[in-house]
């Protein structure tokens, strides 16, 4: 093979890697705004600049492009080597759920952006979409997080009643990062707030919470 060929089959690739990029990120947004149902691939392709042939060769169809934002999402809100690092941390239990919370709102930049908000619509509305999350992203971080909350209200890692602890965890963040998206008077109210503020709140929310339902598993158990 000659160099001349080897260097156009890499600027085919690179070309091809950068246009996937591109309709992922504009995907995202537009999931973002309007959800999967009001989002079509003609709208993504005509802000991404590319046709439609371009995304059923990347993604196969819009659900395969959706099924690729959720998970290009949870990985760009909490990467599994992000999560690794923040568990092994020195410090309490309660400081990393307070890092936690604080990837869940904005991650590192301290703003809202699309990742969380795709993901908050799924969190409030799950869609049949969801199982892809589960399987390729999901499961391999509980094993990273179910040890902190298991730290925090001393129930076993192996009993139900631990994973009943996330969602009261990451539904209320995401209930507050579609209100910040939102042009509502309720959602501009409660974003006037630093963002280190909106963290605080919804760790001591948390922290209340799982300090409840602690008491109230160690009364059940006996």
């Amino acid at each position: 093979m000659s160099k001349t060929t080897t260097r156009k089959r890499r600027a085919t690739r690179t070309d091809g890697e950068a246009t996937r990029a591109r309709i992922l990120a504009v995907a995202g947004e537009r999931f973002a705004a309007s959800g999967f149902a009001d989002t079509t691939s003609k709208d993504i392709a005509a802000e991404a600049e590319v046709d439609l042939a371009s995304i059923n060769y990347h993604f196969r169809d819009r659900s395969g492009l959706y099924q690729a934002v959720l998970t290009e999402a949870h990985r760009r809100i909490a990467d599994l080597h992000d999560l690794e690092q923040l568990v092994a941390s020195d410090g309490p239990a309660q400081d990393k759920l307070k890092n936690l919370i604080r990837f869940l709102l904005g991650g590192r930049s301290g703003q809202v952006q699309w990742p969380m908000v795709v993901l908050g619509r799924e969190i409030i509305s799950p869609s049949s979409h969801l199982h892809v999350l589960q399987t390729q992203e999901v499961l391999p971080k509980l094993q990273v997080i179910l040890p902190v909350i298991s730290e925090i209200t001393a129930i076993p890692l192996d009993h139900p009643a631990l994973l009943r602890c996330l969602p009261c965890i990451a539904a209320p963040c995401a209930a507050f990062v579609l209100l910040g998206r939102s042009a509502t008077p309720i959602g501009e109210k409660i974003f006037e707030a630093p963002f280190e503020e909106l963290v605080a709140h919804l760790h001591s929310y948390a922290i209340g919470g799982l300090e409840a339902i602690s008491r109230s598993f160690r009364a059940s158990s006996g």
